[in-house]
């Protein structure tokens, strides 16, 4: 775990290479006062573009990705 530059604890989940030699990090953000969200971190060769979401939106995605993937399987 190491300190983020805005107050916040950061832990590397996961790295996930993806197609078109881009990788989405998945990090675990924890505020001082305990509030926790995910990062998804897109790294596009030099350049990097973040996206946090709270519990409820990590939720939200999560049930879409899925559906995403049975429709995919599925044909």
């Amino acid at each position: 775990m190491n300190s983020g530059g805005h107050g916040e604890e950061v832990r590397e989940l996961e790295v996930l290479p993806t197609p078109w030699a881009k990788e989405v990090a998945l990090q675990d953000l924890t505020f001082d006062g305990g509030f926790k969200m995910l990062r998804l971190r897109i790294k596009e060769k030099k350049r990097f573009t973040d996206l946090e979401l709270d519990i409820d939106t990590a939720k939200i995605l999560r049930d879409r990705l899925a559906l995403w993937v049975d429709m995919q399987e599925q044909g």
